[in-house]
């Protein structure tokens, strides 16, 4: 058995690698360049890199080469330009799908994400089974590589939906960590937001699973902890982290939108995408992002255990081995 994964330089895929390496799986990457090796340099002396892109659809065969399971997680969360997702997230995965097919590939696990099927509510979460409906481009990009599996892959694959990622190596939650350790909670939609989350080395642990698990060919998985949140209590949880009681700022959903488009206008002039924008916007303004995962229990059992207390704890803690929080 050999593992080609792809993103292995990101948050969620070097985690994966993680995994990977804690259970010998002989594993190949495939790595830009110009990717960062920052988190996952202590496992290159022992693992196979091919420089190359899925974009790139001549770099797929010879990554494929002696290949026979392949975990798909590259992908693009924040662009310039609309097409961008497009071109990552869906036309990306066409190119992995037909060269996976060609050198049949014995699995496919894809990594996308609850933005492709949709808000839900905690009263009403979002299951496998209920109809997609993205509301940001990103999200109807992830939908359209999750179809480029479904309908083109000839191999078995399985497609896991993770909700809002948190955990060590983040860089996005930690901006709510460091305004925290600042003395400041910023209340987005003030703070109403149901959320699901899943703690990134819960994620990773559940990919790996299913590159191997019988049951999982040919299925769609949401792969998140049972608890369901709201925006406020994650901020409570990090504030205990730092014993401190910061002050509110409440962000009104009508404020949202010119704060999206402001920061969407910084990102054009600097040059450097943020998740935050318009498209982002729609996602933000959303009741909740909540998704019922009780399919990867009952049919798999798998589970994502840590709940947000914990995971908070030790995401924290881990931010602080990094230097990325200043000493307490």
């Amino acid at each position: 058995m050999k593992v080609l994964l792809t993103g292995a330089s990101g948050f969620v895929g070097s985690h994966i690698l993680d995994c990977l390496r804690q259970r010998g799986m002989a594993t190949r990457l495939l790595l830009r360049s110009t990717s960062s090796r920052r988190f996952i340099q202590p496992h290159l002396p022992a693992i196979e890199v091919r420089e190359g892109s899925v974009d790139r659809p001549d770099d797929l065969p010879a990554a494929l080469e002696g290949v026979t399971h392949v975990i798909h997680c590259a992908g693009l969360v924040k662009a310039l330009r609309i097409r961008e997702f497009y071109e990552a997230n869906q036309i990306g995965t066409r190119h992995l799908v037909n060269a996976a097919n060609a050198a049949r590939i014995q699995r496919l696990v894809l990594v996308s994400s609850l933005a492709a099927a949709g808000p839900g509510g905690a009263d009403r979460p979002v299951r496998e089974t209920d109809a997609p409906h993205p509301v940001s481009e990103y999200g109807k990009s992830k939908l359209a590589g999750e179809q480029e599996v479904i309908q083109h892959g000839r191999t078995p694959w399985v497609i896991i939906r993770p909700p809002a990622v948190y955990g060590p190596r983040d860089g996005e939650f930690l901006r709510l960590f460091k305004a925290v350790q600042s003395g400041f909670l910023p209340d987005v939609g003030c703070g109403r937001q149901a959320l699901s989350l899943v703690y990134v080395e819960d994620l990773a642990r559940v990919i790996v699973d299913c590159l191997l698990h019988p049951a999982a060919a040919g299925k769609v998985f949401f792969a998140a902890n049972p608890e369901v949140r709201t925006a406020r209590q994650f901020g409570e949880r990090v504030a205990e982290q730092f014993g401190k009681r910061p002050l509110r700022l409440p962000i009104p959903t009508p404020l949202l939108w010119p704060m999206c488009w402001g920061q969407e206008l910084v990102s054009q002039l600097t040059r450097r995408a943020n998740v935050v924008s318009r498209q982002k916007y729609a996602e933000l303004r959303a009741p909740g992002w909540v998704c019922d995962a009780t399919r990867l229990k009952d049919e798999l059992g798998l589970e994502c255990p840590v709940g947000l207390s914990e995971g908070v704890r030790r995401t924290a803690q881990a931010y602080r081995a990094a230097g990325w929080l200043q000493p307490d």
